[in-house]
């Protein structure tokens, strides 16, 4: 698939420098451990609508710290998950976290390519992500990847930053790109017909409406309650503080209008 809306020059090691610094720090300081949209509200909801529950094992394909493992193991009664993430800085800071709650026995990490895990193939019960594959470069062998590791009838079940049905123009598209370090982005057309090209069949593609309003409260959060904690992580640049909400200021808008969303995909593998 050719993608429409992209940007060169990012690359992983751009990703890789975000969320091993201290921009990683700042959007967890407003997102939580869960850094995406809706946190517990949205995994619980992704986990109901997929049918994710007890006794079942999964893989997280780009995990980050495994915010999103740790709760399907303590709050669907997942037997046990395994993460895939290729910042090492956050791999680390996730074994660590796992540890200190007494999960690391239920829950493993591997520092890699999500295309390309080296993991059993036809082993997981269902595949997971949350908000992260738009940092992916091909999505195609990301989705391959997916549902190579998935049982026949497993479940592939994420959330993602998606184009919205407004469209970006291309200037804001590049803008929107190159500020969140996202190669290229999809809708929910592209993601459907990618999942569909690899034998799956289509449970739910939908945006689930939480982009704007969630956009609104972290400007809320930055603005009225979180300004020195945030200075404080980047160095106390204050320009540069002014310059990040800018930015969210402008994707706020383009949520508003319509131009992106986040975006909810369950599918089954035949």
């Amino acid at each position: 698939m050719t993608f429409v809306k992209k940007i060169s020059g990012i690359n992983l090691g751009d990703v890789q420098a975000v969320y091993g610094g201290p921009e990683g720090d700042l959007w967890e300081l407003v997102m939580g451990q869960q850094i995406h949209i809706g946190g517990f509200a949205s995994s619980t909801d992704l986990a109901e609508r997929a049918g994710i529950g007890a006794g079942v094992s999964g893989i997280d394909l780009c995990c980050c710290t495994g915010a999103g493992m740790r709760f399907l193991v303590r709050f669907r009664n997942v037997s046990r998950m395994h993460g895939v993430d290729a910042t090492e800085a956050v791999v680390e800071r996730g074994r660590r976290r796992c540890k200190a709650e007494g999960l690391d026995g239920q829950i493993g990490f591997t520092l890699g390519d999500a295309c390309r895990t080296g993991l059993p193939a036809a082993a997981a019960d269902f595949v997971w992500g949350e908000d992260a594959w738009c940092y992916v470069v091909d999505k195609t062998q990301l989705i391959a990847e997916a549902v190579r590791l998935l049982k026949p009838e497993g479940i592939v079940a994420f959330t993602d930053w998606i184009e919205g049905p407004a469209g970006l123009t291309e200037d804001e598209s590049e803008r929107f790109l190159k500020f969140m370090k996202f190669p290229n982005i999809l809708d929910l057309n592209d993601y459907s017909t990618l999942l569909a090209e690899r034998g799956c069949k289509i449970l739910s593609a939908e945006d689930t409406g939480r982009f704007a309003p969630y956009m609104d409260l972290y400007l809320d959060m930055l603005n009225m309650q979180l300004t020195y904690d945030a200075l404080r992580i980047i160095g106390f640049d204050l320009p540069l503080m002014q310059s990040l909400g800018g930015e969210m200021r402008f994707m706020r808008d383009l949520a508003h209008a319509g131009k992106i969303a986040q975006g909810r995909f369950i599918a089954r593998k035949k």
